[in-house]
């Protein structure tokens, strides 16, 4: 007779970015990020800002925690708490149920005692009310009261498909009113690096843009080449 299989299983080595690769990750918008990264690294639009940001910074970034809960289940959220080290993001995947909520205020303020600045999940939230009285931000893909389970199975630290991406333990998570992005531990240094160039284009152009720039240099350079054809057909 097969044995039942443990309700959890729990990763024993975790990977971390130092302090210096998560500081240059904060406040820094995920278009920039985006940017960065090639175009690559966003979670799908259907998860997105679902409570207040914290009243300072634009984005909040640290290293991600993964949780895979079965369908309509939380248990590998609870779990995870418990291995939770202070910065972390909890990226909670419910294989994309929409049936009921995947947290509430109470499993949110264990959260924040567990020193986890932030939640991403692919189903929705509740108790935004007391979410928000507790200043911890949420990303989600909608709201509902409807209550989920919490038997298992589950697995903390692995590798997980979500939102459109493959996210790992360790991973960078930067998220912001405009949706959430993905750097992967290993090109951690690389977005960085490409990061600074992307700052100083931006702010070369925002300085042009408020000095009355009023055409694209792509469209410029296919006007003075006639690459433009104007006609009334």
């Amino acid at each position: 007779m097969i044995e039942d299989p443990p309700l959890l299983k729990v990763k024993k080595t975790r990977r971390r970015p130092t302090p210096e690769q998560i500081a240059a990750f904060e406040n820094v918008p995920t278009g920039q990020i985006v940017d960065a990264r090639g175009g690559r690294g966003a979670v799908h639009l259907s998860i997105s800002r679902q409570t207040k940001l914290p009243a300072s910074g634009i984005s909040i970034a640290g290293p991600a925690l993964t949780a895979e809960n079965a369908s309509a289940d939380v248990l590998a959220s609870f779990a995870a708490i418990h291995y939770a080290k202070k910065g972390d993001i909890l990226i909670a995947g419910f294989a994309g149920n929409q049936s009921c909520a995947g947290a509430g205020d109470r499993l949110c303020g264990m959260l924040i005692n567990a020193g986890v600045v932030a939640m991403v999940m692919d189903c929705p939230v509740r108790d935004i009310h007391g979410i928000n009285e507790i200043d911890f931000p949420v990303w989600a893909t909608g709201i509902t009261p409807a209550t989920p389970f919490m038997t298992g199975p589950g697995r903390v630290g692995f590798g997980l498909d979500f939102g459109g991406q493959h996210i790992c333990d360790g991973d960078m998570v930067i998220a912001d009113i405009d949706g959430v992005v993905i750097v992967p531990f290993t090109e951690i240094n690389s977005v960085i690096n490409a990061l600074h160039k992307v700052q100083k284009l931006e702010i070369a152009l925002d300085a042009r843009v408020a000095d009355g720039l009023i055409t694209h240099d792509k469209i410029a350079s296919l006007i003075e080449k006639g690459q433009i054809e104007i006609t009334d057909d």
